[in-house]
């Protein structure tokens, strides 16, 4: 009897932990992150259960340091899942902790205890810092070849631990007995060097031995001393070029040691003689040194390295992903020109290098130049890239096959230019390597039409290769710069795209970093620009716009508290420039890349007045400022802020607005600011969105947006009900749309509309980028109303979601997924023989509206019965067109007829 009882209760134990399992544990958005100087990080988990309606109703969890548990927040009640402290004993440097969790949910089940997952500990303590500055100890020649160093040294047997701290000024490679430490590259990253300086934290306990080791390092010029701003502009933070290490070694006996940088160290110059990120690397590998990253190298003729102060008060850990190498392509033909240039195809636009295999005699050189396209003719174009050049040259020592790639530099490019190349040029001996953030993908859309699947590709691709570290513009002319009014723009589209909460957090503490004392904001962050290149409205809006975004995707209030000065900084800079609450004054960039005469032969220019925009901007960052005050908690914040948000309307409406509702400048970008930022009362709002929709069809159907207009024209079109327009626009092939682009082969995202005409010849190659993600902005409405995956205001990180797919008849099926904190969030719907199929996915813990587009409720079906007869969902409203339907988490398919 016993025996049945016992087997009864286990039976009764897994089946219950069957139903309800924990996973996807994260520390501050990471998985297993090594070097968090947090004290009190934040944890992350998923609940996973195949049943509906499941919701957390309490957790319980543990951290161990060496098996041993030190803290246990014991059973709380409550579904809170994300961004949960830690608030144990105080933690200590340079430390692995391990942790789990368990749940319970609504249904009476309990979770089985978590896998443990760890994050491990930077210096919590400036004071940690024992190693010192070195830079090499030669004078530098002109060019400034990469310095290397080496430090060799003894351990003694059964290592338990071994951990590095490193950073440089410029960048930097480091290797263990001829091990490359970690898989990032162009560390330590980009970042306000002289305010915030970050450090890498290593686990290189698998690469140390017992006996003799040898640290050895690489040093480039990177964003630090390289040249950046245009021609001929260095040393932005300083001229010097230097390197910090510190290895912590613990011995299985209990005893540690410490390997430093110091004065003891030897430095040299190895193979890279020249690198920049504008202009490419020279390697000449018949001056390497060989066998100086094994022990027991004879560095008898190396010259020693100088210990110099700098400061160590702004070295902090790193938490954003860093650049890592991604995507492998090989070439697809071999062009040769009518110029007789042999030119390699890689079939994509790409940020990274090429990896080049070959085989020659000593003093052999290989060059190769990087483009992103070809002439009308056929032959390799680069006027685009300016004062860049963007070519690697490779010197061979000779003998064997040898390998090339850069270390300290990258390309855009989708064709390269080989010149010199000895023997015969095959496809097989050359390799593009994609590089960017390690940022995970998130976000899925697919759909029946095979150009918005491109267009899809190309807003992807273009995010890829302009997230590196930074939000850059573009990745291949003499620019590469964090542009503000680019990320602003295209923040949303990046959340939807990628995991980007750790990317964009780094960049806007650099941002706060950056901005002026008055509270203006620079035009790039970091800032490597002008003083006075700052302030131009809907750029310097990063400071209110992306922390929002980011809350909303994420859910995470410490942004909004770290970014808060920041942004009411912002707002009160404007108001300081404003003349009665009108913000008329100062330079502004406007309208970016909006549609102009000299664009094309016939047509209007679509110019809408600078200061209409600043007024604009300036009442949406002030009811962003408004929104994180009640976040926060701030209610004076939020009645002061109200309060001067009514005052900049009323300015608008008087100044730009007449009294039938027309707007000053009647262009297709003032009207969708003006109803996207409600500056209209309600009795005009409606006017203004016809009269949008009328300037779209003198068009000819096409938008004239910009930069600031793009990202919520089809939004304000679909709010104000006009779907069908938006539709059109998306569909549009002809310039000014999203797809002309693609019909002349892009394969990423352009700077202008037009940038190869229709004729095949190019606009201006001043300014005129074939990777320039800002216009694929529209990728956040594709999600939202297209695949209609969205969510409630008030309820961030989708905690609440919303789904409401708008149809239309140019596809046939229409598909998405957002891995969001709390797990995948889908939509997927398709048209069949008169009937509308809708498949949706709700993570546990979570809840959603879906809005089904019909007027009939009778006539909707949910997993094959009708909804009104359905236990797991609830009929909750009705909405011009749509039947509402209130679901919990789970999986829901919906069919209804279509009339």
């Amino acid at each position: 009897m016993k025996y049945i009882l016992i087997t009864l209760l286990v039976f009764f134990s897994n089946s219950l932990f069957a139903q309800l399992s924990v996973g996807q544990l994260k520390t501050e958005n990471l998985i297993d992150p090594v070097g968090i100087d947090l004290k009190e990080p934040r944890f992350n988990w998923q609940l996973i259960s195949e049943k509906r309606n499941v919701l957390q109703t309490a957790y319980e969890i543990k951290v161990f340091n060496n098996k041993k548990e030190i803290w246990t927040s014991g059973k709380k009640n409550s579904d809170q899942s994300i961004w949960v402290k830690y608030k144990g004993a105080p933690l200590k440097s340079n430390q692995r902790y391990h942790w789990q969790v368990r749940v319970w949910d609504n249904h009476g089940n309990i979770s089985a205890w978590s896998k443990l997952a760890f994050f491990h500990t930077a210096f919590l303590n400036k004071n940690d810092w024992k190693a010192r500055w070195i830079e090499p100890g030669f004078q530098e020649e002109k060019e400034r070849p990469s310095p290397i160093f080496r430090k060799e040294f003894n351990t003694g047997k059964k290592i338990k631990k071994a951990t590095a701290f490193i950073s440089a000024h410029g960048l930097y490679e480091a290797y263990l007995n001829g091990n490359k430490i970690g898989d990032a590259y162009f560390t330590p990253g980009w970042t306000s060097y002289n305010k915030r300086l970050q450090y890498q934290v290593y686990d290189v306990t698998s690469l140390i031995k017992s006996g003799q080791n040898v640290i050895g390092a690489i040093l480039g010029n990177g964003w630090y001393r390289g040249e950046l701003v245009w021609k001929n502009n260095r040393d932005i933070y300083g001229s010097d070029i230097a390197f910090i290490f510190q290895l912590e070694i613990e011995y299985k006996n209990g005893k540690k040691e410490k390997i430093i940088s110091d004065n003891t160290w030897k430095s040299s110059i190895g193979e890279i003689q020249f690198s920049e990120f504008y202009h490419g690397e020279i390697i000449d590998a018949r001056k390497e040194k060989a066998g100086w990253l094994n022990p027991n190298y004879d560095d008898k003729n190396w010259m020693g390295v100088k210990e110099v102060k700098h400061n160590m008060d702004v070295l902090l850990a790193t938490y954003n992903e860093p650049i890592k190498k991604q995507e492998l392509i090989k070439p697809i033909k071999i062009i040769k020109s009518p110029n007789n240039e042999t030119i390699l195809d890689f079939g994509q636009n790409l940020v990274g290098w090429v990896m080049v295999k070959a085989s020659g005699q000593s003093g052999d050189k290989i060059i190769l130049t990087h483009s992103e396209v070809l002439d009308k003719n056929g032959n390799f174009y680069r006027d685009n890239i300016r004062y860049a050049r963007q070519q690697n040259t490779y010197i061979l020592k000779g003998g064997e096959t040898e390998v090339f790639e850069p270390h300290f530099t990258w390309q855009g490019f989708r064709y390269i230019r080989v010149d010199e190349f000895p023997g015969e040029i095959k496809k097989e001996n050359f390799t593009a390597v994609a590089l960017h953030s390690d940022i995970r993908p998130a976000g899925e859309f697919l759909t029946s039409d095979s150009l918005i699947n491109q267009l899809q590709s190309n807003i992807r691709w273009g995010q890829k290769g302009n997230f590196l570290d930074v939000p850059l513009d573009c990745p291949q002319r003499d620019e590469r710069l964090g542009w503000t009014g680019d990320a602003q723009a295209f923040s949303r589209t990046a959340m939807f795209n990628y995991d980007v909460h750790n990317f964009f957090a780094k960049w806007l503490r650099d941002l706060e970093a950056d901005q002026q004392p008055s509270g203006s904001v620079p035009y790039v962050i970091p800032q490597v620009m002008r003083k006075k290149d700052a302030g131009s409205a809907g750029w310097a809006d990063a400071a209110t716009i992306v922390p929002w975004n980011l809350f909303l995707a994420y859910g995470d209030t410490l942004v909004l508290t770290q970014q808060y000065k920041s942004m009411k900084k912002w707002v009160d800079f404007m108001l300081s420039k404003s003349n009665n609450y009108l913000w008329n004054t100062g330079f502004h960039f406007g309208d970016w890349q909006s549609f102009r005469v000299d664009d094309d032969e016939h047509g209007r220019s679509a110019f809408t007045d600078k200061y209409f925009i600043s007024q604009c901007f300036m009442a949406y960052s002030t009811q962003l400022l408004v929104n994180a005050a009640g976040v926060l908690g701030n209610t004076q914040d939020v009645k002061q802020y109200s309060h001067l948000l009514q005052q900049i309307k009323e300015a608008f409406l008087n100044e730009y607005i007449t009294p039938n509702g027309a707007t000053i400048s009647n262009t297709q970008t003032s009207y969708v600011l003006a109803l996207q930022f409600d500056m209209l009362p309600e009795a005009l709002r409606q006017t203004a969105a016809d009269r949008l929709v009328k300037n779209i069809r003198a068009y000819n159907n096409h938008l004239t947006t910009g930069f600031l207009g793009t990202p919520y024209l089809c939004h304000v079109l679909t709010r104000f009900g006009y779907p069908e327009v938006a539709f059109e626009l998306l569909a549009q092939k002809t310039y000014p749309s999203w797809l002309y682009p693609i019909t002349m082969g892009a394969t990423t995202m352009w700077e202008r509309w037009n940038g190869i005409k229709p004729d095949s010849t190019f606009v201006s190659p001043r300014a005129n980028s074939f990777n320039h993600y800002a216009y694929g902005a529209i990728g956040d409405w594709m999600y939202r109303a297209v695949a209609g995956i969205d969510q409630e205001a008030d309820t961030p990180a989708y905690k609440r979601s919303i789904i409401k797919p708008y149809i239309n008849s140019n596809f046939k099926h229409v598909s998405a997924s957002l891995q969001t904190v709390y797990g995948k969030l889908a939509s997927s719907w398709k048209i069949a023989n008169g009937r509308l199929s809708l498949d949706v996915v709700i993570p546990a813990n979570t809840s959603a509206y879906v809005y089904i587009p019909t007027e009939s409720k009778g006539d909707v079906t949910a997993d094959g019965t009708l909804i009104s007869d359905s236990k797991d969902l609830k009929v909750a409203g009705e909405e011009e067109g749509f039947i509402i339907v209130n679901v919990g988490s789970g999986n829901y398919h919906f069919a209804v007829n279509l009339h």
